[in-house]
């Protein structure tokens, strides 16, 4: 991977997930492989544009896979890279400061211990 200079590494941090909608596209990423259909409905309030916006560009940058099976109709599949994987501890720490913040999560509850063990 090649080196940027930046004024603070945690920039480089967000040019990979900054964006209203790339949090939530990783943690339900973080489950496992998801279809773009279930993207959709899963994310309440993104439109497709964006959903193909947001994807394309996590793609690009190493974050998912994108398998595109030859079938009609077709069928696409999202994973994360190990790249993307390497994002579990970054977002879970994001959500424990928001919770300690005041937050609530509903995208954590009954995610969390899942969680913790894949980060630990």
């Amino acid at each position: 991977m090649s080196q940027k200079v930046t004024r603070c590494p945690a920039e480089t941090t967000l040019n990979f997930i900054g964006g209203r909608w790339k949090i939530p596209i990783l943690w339900r990423l973080f489950s496992g492989v998801k279809r773009f259909s279930e993207l959709m409905r899963d994310l309440k309030g993104i439109t497709q544009k964006m959903l193909t916006q947001q994807l394309r560009e996590m793609e690009q940058d190493g974050l998912i896979y994108r398998q595109v099976y030859a079938q009609v109709p077709p069928k696409v599949e999202y994973s994360l890279t190990p790249l993307g994987e390497s994002l579990k501890p970054v977002v879970y720490t994001m959500i424990e400061w928001g919770k300690s913040q005041g937050a609530i999560c509903p995208l954590s509850e009954g995610k969390k211990d899942e969680l913790v063990s894949q980060v630990v």
